[in-house]
């Protein structure tokens, strides 16, 4: 049996006959980690100290469950406060204090927040859409900080050991995109392509997560240079046309429902969208003929 870091290359490359992975490897986020293939190391650092309520960027959450949260207000209310804010030092040492990957385990750093839903969070989403048309300068300065800071961060990752690094960038709605697909290849595809070009030269595997009804931009993102794909909501898109679309040139990432079937639904309707997924999306993994740890 090779290891689960190899269980998790080898589906990534969506390998085929032997020397493709010898079950389908899993990812668990918030319970059960020491069963997970992927460890998720988190290098920016958003939740730091005994109340997690601060982000290194600046801003505090505020929280009534046990979410995430949303910050409590934006740090760039005017634009003229980002000419005096600056992106965290992402060459500081404690950056990376908790970091000891092994080669057993597949190794991903995270960034956390990402991209538009970072910025989102600095300027205010509403404010940061109008500006997209209205203050276009501001919004590509802005850009450039949290882009610049984040690739900063990806040029020090394979020193220390990691197999992947993981952007979390939410781009739909229930229903369709946060913005025109024309604007987001113009302004934001560029910028992914570098980022994950730069990834890639460093010898690191790209994940991808995103929210939403996001099926327009697959192909964007795929071409972009995503390995792995997390498509946050899977309810919201049809898995057997994503496969004839998309199958076999990306591996995916998938949740069970948590919106619909990882809800409410039975063990039996888990372990048939479960193998729904392998049917339509398993590209070259097709052959896995048993699932990990009793899915």
């Amino acid at each position: 049996m090779r290891s689960r870091r190899e269980q998790v290359r080898a589906a990534i490359r969506r390998q085929s006959s032997r020397q493709g992975p010898q079950y389908v490897p899993l990812y668990f986020v918030n319970r059960d980690q020491e069963l997970s293939d992927i460890v998720m190391v988190d290098v920016v650092r958003h939740f730091p100290g005994g109340e997690k309520d601060r982000s290194e960027w600046g801003f505090r959450w505020e929280r009534r469950d046990r979410t995430m949260g949303q910050p409590r207000e934006p740090v760039i209310r005017e634009w003229a406060q980002l000419d005096g804010s600056r992106a965290p030092d992402p060459q500081d040492p404690a950056r990376f204090d908790q970091v000891a990957p092994t080669r057993e385990r597949y190794y991903c750093a995270s960034l956390v927040l990402s991209g538009f839903t970072l910025m989102s969070f600095l300027r205010g989403f509403s404010p940061l859409l109008a500006d997209l048309y209205a203050e276009r300068g501001r919004v590509e300065q802005l850009a450039e900080m949290v882009f610049g800071f984040e690739e900063a961060v990806i040029r020090l990752l394979a020193r220390h050991g990691f197999d992947g690094v993981s952007f979390y960038d939410d781009w739909g709605t229930q229903s369709g995109l946060i913005i025109s697909p024309a604007l987001w290849r113009e302004f934001f595809k560029p910028r992914y392509r570098r980022q994950f070009a730069m990834a890639h030269e460093q010898g690191l595997d790209v994940y991808f997560h995103c929210c939403g009804a996001v099926a327009e931009l697959v192909p964007d993102l795929i071409e972009s240079g995503v390995d792995l794909l997390n498509l946050g909501q899977p309810n919201l898109f049809d898995s057997a046309e994503l496969g004839r679309s998309c199958g076999g040139k990306v591996c995916f990432v998938l949740p069970v429902s948590y919106q619909t079937t990882s809800i409410s639904g039975s063990r039996e309707d888990i372990f048939r969208v479960v193998q729904d997924y392998r049917r339509h999306l398993g590209g070259g993994r097709r052959r896995a003929d048993r699932l990990h740890r009793g899915i």
